[in-house]
């Protein structure tokens, strides 16, 4: 072996590692030198455009000797480094030389001499020397790419020696654009072996930067180098460093495109017959590792649907190799192959499971995964783990790979679905989920991806299970689920779902949270549509569906689940509960319909529209609006009012125009969003929806609707005035929906330039005047209710003022009565226990409405009336409050009231309230 060929042999490295320096020592990229000359060489310098102008010149005899003694004199000036501020004319005599050893061989040593120059780290006098010389340091760097043409195999190899391994050499590398000339230069050297390697090791070098990635890929260097991967080479570096480059150009640049290039016949055969060399040899760790690479390399090349990977064969051998461990195949590439238990084999084999998931997605597929038995393989995972047997893997290595293969199956089950039947696939997972949800003991790892959350219990396990059912049900095919219906697994999952709330923790709540959905998915797809088997779910059903609507709304935001659950909730309301009477009627029994509106008053939008449509659905229940109507929110707030504050509320999202009363405004477009106001009303298809039939399904207000014309618009009870306006816009709201659909009929007609026949036209201008009255006239009533409102407000002030004055009054009365009683007394013990009672008085009023002096009860009066020594009786010139409710009482009702004789109350004075003639006012 020659010395370039062992140099090239000693870089060899374990993929995965990063990029080193060449260089024994590690030097600076540019040598800083001082005025006087001292740094780690002379800055020494000679005249360059002589030497130049001589080696270009021709025709003399002894013209040779000469310039080859020139350029050796360049060669030792400059022999501790080359200055940036020469570097381009030392790359034109280089250039020179070079190509004048095409035809005279002497030059190629003293090229030889200067490429071993460049070796050297640049220098430099003055700092700004790099960016002052940049372009000439980028375009001579650029040059050695050009080298590369001449046939000089020692030449090629230094060029390859003087690798960029430093940032400002590689940055010069960048500009100069030596990527993509070092990739075409490969195409010179197919069957020069060391020369390859070298330039291999170069690229190597090159693709850690982006910049050269990408001028590597306009290069078509990724076709280029994978076509080549199985080329002879005994020092096996070719590989190697292949597809090191490949997974930096992957990395680097655009993955697309790098895809784009690999997805070709050649290149899938290269990678091919690569990855078999290797796994059926896979000596070492190095060619293990080797292995794993190209199958990482390959499954992203699948992801492209275009990719022959089927017509090269290599999606039968993937095949193969995923399942020989678990299906016995006597093929001859598996027939006596064992894996390890080593960390290479274990990560392949999660590849391989990988890999299948990728490939099950194109349809050609699903043949050779039948062929293949696939389902039969991945379900040998799919049990109990038997203790006592002998297996390949570790108990933390099986139960990774046990997860990864129901993960798996969740992805290719549904595309082969006589397959799972074939295997008994419900029968299977069902077993599976009883194992989990027992008691036995088992201590999990849950050390990896998919065993997050699961250590030292099942729950990992019971995930990944229901997530393979959940993927079979949702498919919506009958043999399936009737299948899953008489296993009993409606009954079993309500089970679980009962048992995971005994065994909540906060260290498992979130992987118990999507547990916990996914069982109400199924039994949502398995109950939907099918009446016996929502009264199989029943009460039982019913309990976990309250249960979790129970959840503390605070928790909503958690980001552990909850809103998920929520949503599963609602869903399986509406498919395991409603068409059931029985179990709507226990729902309503356990105040389901209360817990519905508890959640809609959370007034979370992404819940109203599903909460709303199953609010639809429960009002068909007699017993249903009872429920409704009893239920009361903060401040006593109705069902009713709630509905009518999202009406208004989504009106304002949506940009339906107002005014600030909630009047309409526009009576010809009285329910226009702002979206509608900016589409322009465009002919359509028959069969496509216009924009005001799309509007009824995209918001809440036609289900708002439907919900209040069930519980009757003329007896919604705790509406307020602004709530009765906006009533009087939703009950017309069916009308005004169908004027706009009528009113785009209109303009569609117009855009296309039909003429209707007399009588048509009449009709359709009647439709639109009829539709602008009704506006016109709701727009009236809401009118006359906002005025009615504002003249029950100045009634309102004015009784309010009246009964201040009344107020005002009672207190002036009531001192002087005080005053004449306190006159009128001389017993000390009298005296004492009246100025208690007043001091009573004053503390009690800080607390009550009335006024000091006048709150005694009657048993106090009564006291003090006994011991005046006069005989005299006292005088209250007020009604106890707790007959008509306080000075502040309404003074109509105090009017009706008797006054009451007897005892100390022998006078009552009353004041007389005169009101405003009552009008006609909506109660």
């Amino acid at each position: 072996m020659s010395t370039a060929e062992a140099a090239a042999t000693t870089e060899a490295r374990e993929p995965g590692s990063r990029i080193k320096s060449s260089s024994p020592r590690q030097i600076p990229v540019v040598g800083v030198v001082t005025e006087d000359g001292e740094a780690q060489g002379a800055f020494k310098s000679m005249d360059l455009s002589r030497v130049i102008k001589l080696i270009e010149e021709t025709g003399k005899d002894d013209l040779e000797e000469k310039q080859l003694k020139s350029v050796k004199k360049v060669v030792q000036c400059y022999q501790n480094g080359l200055p940036l501020r020469d570097l381009a004319q030392i790359f034109k005599i280089l250039n020179l030389c070079a190509e004048k050893s095409k035809k005279q061989p002497h030059f190629i040593e003293p090229a030889y001499n200067i490429l071993k120059l460049c070796g050297l780290p640049f220098l430099k006098k003055k700092v700004s020397d790099e960016i002052t010389y940049a372009e000439d340091t980028a375009n001579s760097i650029a040059l050695l790419g050009d080298l590369m043409q001449i046939p000089s195999s020692e030449l090629r190899i230094q060029i390859c020696y003087q690798q960029a391994s430093s940032s400002y050499k590689i940055k010069m590398a960048e500009v100069g654009g030596l990527a993509k000339t070092m990739v075409q230069s490969l195409a010179l050297l197919e069957n020069q072996l060391v020369e390859k390697l070298w330039v291999l090791k170069v690229l190597q070098h090159l693709s850690t930067s982006e910049v050269n990635c990408m001028l590597m890929v306009k290069a078509q260097a990724a076709s280029g180098l994978c076509a080549h991967l199985n080329d002879p080479d005994p020092s096996g570096q070719l590989l190697f460093r292949s597809s090191e480059i490949l997974w930096n150009l992957l990395e680097k640049s655009s993955k697309e495109e790098i895809i784009q290039q690999l997805s070709n016949l050649e290149c899938l055969l290269a990678l091919k017959e690569a990855f078999k060399t290797l796994f059926t040899r896979s000596l070492g760790h190095y060619d293990r590792q080797l292995r794993n690479d190209i199958l990482v390399i390959t499954t992203i090349i699948s992801q492209n649907p275009g990719a022959p990977l089927i017509e090269c064969g290599f999606t039968r051998d993937l095949i193969l190799f995923a399942t020989f461990n678990e299906v016995k195949s006597q093929n001859p590439l598996v027939k006596d192959l064992k894996l390890s238990n080593s960390y290479e084999d274990f990560e392949l084999k999660k590849l391989l499971f990988n890999i299948i998931v990728i490939l099950c997605k194109d349809l050609s597929t699903i043949q050779l995964l039948i062929d293949g038995q696939v389902i039969l393989a991945l379900f040998t995972y799919v049990k109990k783990p038997e203790k006592h047997k002998i297996v390949e893997w570790s108990a933390a290595q099986y139960e990774e790979l046990q997860l990864h293969a129901i993960a798996t199956l969740s992805s290719v089950a549904p595309f082969l679905i006589d397959e799972y039947m074939l295997y008994q696939g419900n029968a299977r997972v069902l077993a599976f989920l009883e194992w989990c949800d027992s008691e036995d003991s088992f201590f999990s790892h849950g050390n990896s991806f998919h065993g997050t959350g699961g250590r030292g219990n099942k729950f990992a396990q019971m995930r990944y299970s229901l997530r393979l059912l959940r993927a079979m049900v949702y498919l919506e095919n009958e043999t399936i689920n009737k299948d899953l219906c008489e296993k009993t697994a409606v009954q079993q999952l309500i089970g679980i779902f009962k048992n995971t709330i005994s065994k909540y923790n906060d260290k498992e709540e979130s992987i118990l949270l999507e547990i916990q959905s996914d069982i109400l998915l199924i039994l949502s797809g398995l109950c939907e549509h099918h009446i016996p088997r929502k009264e199989i779910f029943g009460t039982e059903g019913v309990d976990i569906i309250l249960h979790a609507m129970k959840t503390d709304p605070k928790k909503l935001q958690s980001g552990l689940g909850y809103n998920v659950l929520l949503f599963s909730t609602l869903d399986s309301i509406w498919c395991c509960i409603l068409g059931c009477y029985p179990s709507e009627d226990y729902f309503l029994e356990k105040e389901g319909i209360f817990l519905l509106l508890d959640l809609l008053a959370l007034n979370q939008k992404k819940f109203c529209n599903l909460i709303l449509g199953i609010m639809v659905e429960f009002c068909d229940n007699p017993k249903t609006a009872a429920h409704v109507n009893a239920w009361r929110g903060k401040k006593d707030q109705t069902a009713a009012s709630l509905l009518i504050k999202l009406w208004r509320k989504e009106e304002k999202e949506l940009g339906v125009k107002r005014d600030k009363h909630g009047k309409i405004v526009d009576t010809k477009k009285p329910l226009f969003t702002s979206f509608q106001e900016e589409q322009k009303i465009t002919p359509l298809p028959a069969n496509c929806p216009t924009i005001a039939v799309m509007d009824v399904a995209e918001n809440i207000r036609a289900k708002i609707y439907a919900v209040l014309g069930k519980l009757d618009f003329e007896n919604l009870p705790g509406l307020s005035a602004e709530d009765f306006v906006t009533l009087c816009i939703i009950h017309r709201y069916l009308d005004f929906k169908i004027g706009e659909i009528w009113n785009e009929i209109y303009e569609e007609i117009k855009l296309e330039k039909l003429r209707p026949v007399t009588t048509d036209k009449k009709i359709l201008e009647l439709i639109t005047t009829a539709s602008e009255n009704i506006g016109k006239m709701v727009a009236s009533l809401q009118s006359e209710m906002i005025e009615s409102q504002a003249r029950q407000d100045v009634q309102n002030e004015q009784k309010v003022y009246t009964k201040i004055q009344a107020t005002h009054k009672q207190r002036e009365l009531a001192n002087k009565s005080w005053k004449n009683f306190l006159a009128r007394t001389s017993n000390a013990k009298t005296l004492k226990k009246a100025k208690r009672l007043q001091e009573k008085a004053i503390e009690s009023s800080r607390y009550s409405e009335h006024p000091p002096n006048a709150i005694f009860h009657r048993t106090d009066i009564k006291g003090l009336s006994t011991t005046v020594p006069s005989g005299g009786v006292v005088t209250v010139e007020s009604t106890p409050a707790r007959l008509v409710g306080g000075p502040l009482a309404d003074t109509d009702i105090a009017l009706k009231k008797l006054p009451i004789r007897g005892e100390a109350l022998q006078r009552v004075k009353a004041v007389k309230v005169v009101d405003e003639p009552k009008k006609n006012v909506p109660t």
